[in-house]
């Protein structure tokens, strides 16, 4: 169960006592404060906190910049012009907080975005649940043959059932041992702090994760990615989702620019131009190693 009966009436207390506010609020957003969107076979993510709209960008983009941004007529295209030439100020002035329950293994990618503030559940100070994630049989896939970081083939028949099954024992066995360990039947019990490092990389835990819009975009670009692990991408998606109705100009600009444009090298962008020109140009002519040959192909075709 991703959300605990405790846990769903603190959300259903919370949005059944709206309060009134001075300060900019985001309509988009506030729909998604405080619930709770499933993501993997126990996770979530929920809005706690948020700061600052489309409006707080362009708005601290005209103080920095002054005249030299009064070209630029209305709201959408000056956030645009900033994603287009690469700004980070004006996307500092949003920021989101957020409540996340995710797998170990998950865990440890996503802390090495490391401009946010974290605060994570503490096995040294409560047990954790028994609560693990299991892979859905479609996503359960040999090694690449091509990528060293990624997937290939996904298993089937026997092969798949002795793995999710090797999965599910283990983690149940390791958590056994766990409780076992902890235990002050008849015994004094092993420490918290020392009995966690028996569990296994794909146990949950929960963080409140804090970080400003330039920093998520950052995150989101490669975590929402195709190629990003798929356990970590779905739950970019599900904050990507949320992000499109907090600042839909800026997720839009972000999509255009960042999710759906490309950046070229000086040798890519020399191929670009002999091939306008009409020339037949290989990846022998290019300049660029196989690897960056293969990638601009991917890009142009």
């Amino acid at each position: 169960m991703p959300i605990t009966p405790d846990q769903q009436a603190e959300i259903d207390a919370l949005r059944a006592q709206p309060t009134q506010t001075l300060r900019a609020t985001a309509p988009g957003i506030e729909g998604h404060l405080y619930k709770a969107y499933e993501v993997l076979d126990h996770g979530f993510v929920r809005v706690i906190d948020y700061m600052g709209d489309d409006s707080a960008i362009v708005q601290a983009a005209r103080v920095s910049y002054g005249a030299g941004t009064k070209h630029v007529s209305n709201d959408a295209g000056l956030i645009r012009y900033l994603m287009r030439h690469w700004h980070s100020t004006p996307f500092e002035m949003c920021e989101i907080k957020l409540h996340v329950k995710l797998p170990v293994f998950v865990a440890r990618q996503w802390i090495r975005h490391r401009t946010a503030n974290v605060n994570e559940y503490s096995a040294r100070y409560s047990i954790l649940d028994r609560e693990f994630y299991i892979p859905a049989p479609e996503h359960l896939a040999a090694q690449s043959t091509v990528n060293n970081q990624g997937r290939g083939e996904v298993l089937q028949g026997e092969e798949a059932e002795r793995v999710l099954r090797l999965l599910r024992d283990d983690a149940m066995r390791s958590y056994d041992h766990y409780e076992q360990m902890l235990s002050q039947d008849g015994q004094q019990g092993l420490a918290r702090e020392l009995a966690r490092m028996n569990l296994p990389a794909n146990v949950y835990t929960q963080w409140y994760w804090k970080t400003d819009l330039h920093n998520l975009f950052h995150f989101l670009r490669l975590r929402a990615d195709a190629h990003a692990q798929y356990e970590i991408r779905v739950y970019a998606e599900a904050i990507a989702a949320i992000v499109a109705d907090w600042v839909p100009l800026a997720h839009a600009a972000f999509e255009d620019y960042r999710m759906g444009g490309a950046t070229l090298s000086a040798k890519a962008l020399d191929c670009i131009r002999r091939m306008i020109r009409g020339e037949q140009v290989t990846q022998e002519t290019s300049g660029m190693s196989k690897g960056e040959w293969r990638e601009f192909e991917g890009i142009i075709r």
